[in-house]
């Protein structure tokens, strides 16, 4: 027999069962199968071993046993080398009873930059790269599905005796440190790790938040628990200095997890840290037409529906639904269906709308239904390409940063952020999801920020005179001046895996790939109407760069900042002449063709009772569409008359 020799284990048997996506699972590990589910099984197969048997009558092999308990213990340990061989009425199972040895309770001490006591994330790896805990026995609040902990001062993470490698950080406002470790044979030990930030964007009066993170679902389980608790993700936001998360209820565990939907921050929250339990519609009647982000309910249930089939077939009601009870709402991880082949942005390509992001968005912006568009967790020319048209035919529709944690990215909540400018004292939840709502901030990997970004004495998403959020009027054609606060945070060294990928590979947003050349400098660009027309270096070093823009203005325009691909900033708008924005006449024509495009898609999946409604509001966005199509014609017209 030359082939695998396999392990096996009702001992090592998973502890979990991985989410199936229902609304109400049914599968269940009971708790003494959670007991006696505690070994982890490996079979030495690196040189000198082989991975497969020789073939020889007679042959030694090493196998690991790892414990999660101390103590006396018995398990059933048995063999099988591939089909036919795994079941041999027990002649291939052996119980073996031995002493695991207990691990040492080593106790972190964990400090931020000012001293103060904190929660932060540690990956601990051996000199064979395993990872401890051991990922297989890991039950809530440490994440099975990823590699690091969290843990914070005073608390403690058992090890066996031996050298360690240590990875340790707080998010992307921190700096990554790695130490060695070596735990002696004692029954305790102690560890100090001091955390070291590159930047405190708090302290400038910016607050962090992920309006997408899931407690249930995707990486979670559904089973011995369906899903994880809010202490559980608590310690996630904590750990990677979130200011704000928003764990949204969905498809997945609905009926379970619905239970800790308060209507209002929970009570774990802090004076710098909240969080709270909201909803994305996903998994419900409507989905295929967009997923949504709604934040701020104070009702969970769609106008007092019990189950998830209640809910409307389309969109649009759901949002004004949530606007409706004073909620903030959004479209989720918006590029899916709206793939296109390009890396031109905005790209003029077609896409096929037959995704869960952004794709009613084009219809409900003109219903002032849509606060938001998600970013930073798709492919950037997918979801930024619409929002730049519709900006381009001048709505005002925002953008906010997400991670769908842990659907899309499963390695920590916060890869895609907000940073809201608020006032200085205790943060309040309702103010950042306001600031969401107004544009008040940029989106953000959190290697590189735009601060304080102004038009003249505009600034984004504040007024000024009483005037609409973010707008400077301009009486005629004239130079304004763009002013901001940059910082940007590069390796030394090109991260080469990252830089070189595609747009539309993982990770979709970041700072690796705004890279100029061999260099530390990212390029900032000034956006107007949708293009770059100027852009600075900025040396990606941590400090922060003061900048200028001098930007000649002949019509009404929107501008913005953005460091491709890691960050982009909301919107200012600057409005001559009283006219409103007309930009670009490819931007109209692509928005009239793509509700077309959409009803063609969607419109199958809305229920019978509800198509003459949808259709009535697609043809609302056609007629808009078409007013403002026909309108920059009718400007271009006029200046081509002029210059004959």
């Amino acid at each position: 027999v030359t082939a695998k020799l396999e392990p096996e284990s009702p001992n090592s048997k998973p502890m979990l069962i991985r989410s199936t996506g229902k609304p109400d699972p049914d599968v269940e590990v009971a708790p003494n199968e959670v007991l006696n589910r505690f070994l982890e099984i490996e079979m030495v197969r690196r040189p000198p071993m082989k991975s497969t048997l020789s073939g020889l009558l007679l042959e030694y092999r090493i196998i690991q046993l790892y414990s999660r308990d101390e103590g006396k213990r018995e398990a059933i340990i048995g063999f099988n080398v591939g089909q036919g061989t795994q079941d041999l009425g027990f002649r291939n199972e052996v119980p073996i009873l031995f002493t695991a040895v207990p691990a040492v309770e080593v106790t972190f001490k964990v400090k931020d930059f000012d001293g103060s006591p904190v929660m932060a994330e540690f990956r601990i790896t051996d000199d064979k790269g395993h990872v401890y805990p051991a990922r297989a026995r890991r039950l809530a609040p440490d994440f099975f599905f990823h590699d690091q902990v969290y843990r914070k001062d005073g608390e403690h993470i058992l090890l066996p005796p031996g050298e360690y490698t240590v990875e340790y950080t707080r998010g992307p406002e921190y700096l990554k440190k790695t130490r060695t470790i070596d735990i002696p044979h004692e029954k305790e030990y102690e560890l100090e790790f001091d955390l070291e930030r590159w930047i405190h964007v708090a302290d400038l009066g910016w607050r962090s938040g992920d309006h997408h993170v899931h407690a249930a679902g995707c990486s979670h389980y559904d089973a011995p628990t369906q899903g994880v608790t809010p202490q559980d993700m608590w310690r996630h936001i904590l750990g990677e200095d979130l200011n704000v998360g928003c764990v949204l209820t969905w498809g997945p565990c609905w009926y379970y997890q619905k239970q800790f939907f308060e209507g209002e921050t929970s009570e774990l929250s802090t004076d710098n840290y909240v969080m709270r339990y909201d909803v994305e519609v996903s998994g419900f009647p409507s989905s295929h037409a967009g997923h949504l982000s709604l934040l701020r309910l104070s009702e969970d249930d769609y106008k007092g529906v019990e189950t998830i089939e209640e809910w409307p077939s389309w969109d649009l009601p759901v949002l004004q639904w949530c606007k409706e009870q004073g909620g903030v709402a959004g479209f989720s991880h918006s590029g899916w269906g709206l793939m296109v082949d390009d890396d031109t942005l905005p790209s003029y390509k077609m896409p096929p709308f037959d995704g869960i992001g952004a794709n009613e968005y084009i219809v409900d912006v003109v219903h002032g239904a849509v606060d938001f568009i998600s970013a930073v967790d798709t492919p950037v020319i997918w979801e930024l390409s619409i929002w730049y048209h519709t900006l381009n035919c001048g709505y005002r529709t925002k953008i906010s940063g997400e991670t769908d944690f842990p659907c899309i990215y499963g390695d920590r909540v916060g890869l895609g952020r907000s940073y809201v400018k608020l006032p200085e004292g205790p943060l309040n939840y309702d103010d950042w999801a306001y600031g969401v709502r107004d544009g008040r901030n940029y989106v953000s990997d959190g290697y590189s920020h735009l601060l304080d970004f102004k038009v003249n004495d505009v600034a984004m998403g504040e007024s000024t005179h009483d005037g609409p959020l973010s707008q400077l009027n301009l009486p005629e054609a004239a130079t304004v001046t763009v002013t901001a606060r940059i910082a940007a945070f590069l390796e030394e060294k090109p991260d080469e895996k990252i830089r070189h990928k595609d747009l539309d590979e993982k990770p979709y947003w970041h700072i690796e790939r705004a890279r100029i050349d061999d260099t530390r400098k990212v390029p900032l660009d000034l956006v107007v109407n949708g293009k770059a027309v100027q852009t600075q270096e900025i040396l990606a070093d941590g400090e922060i760069n003061d900048v200028t823009f001098e930007l000649p203005l002949e019509k009404s325009s929107w501008i913005a900042l953005r460091v491709f691909p890691s960050s982009h900033s909301n919107p200012i708008f600057a409005i001559v002449d009283s006219k409103p924005i007309r930009a670009d006449e490819k931007s109209a024509e692509w928005c009239l063709e793509a509700v077309d495009v959409c009803w063609d898609k969607k419109s199958k999946g809305y229920r019978a009772e509800e198509i003459d409604e949808a259709q009535a509001a697609y043809d609302v966005a056609r007629k808009a569409y078409k007013e403002i199509l026909d309108e920059i014609r009718g400007v271009e017209a006029d200046k081509q008359a002029k210059s004959e």
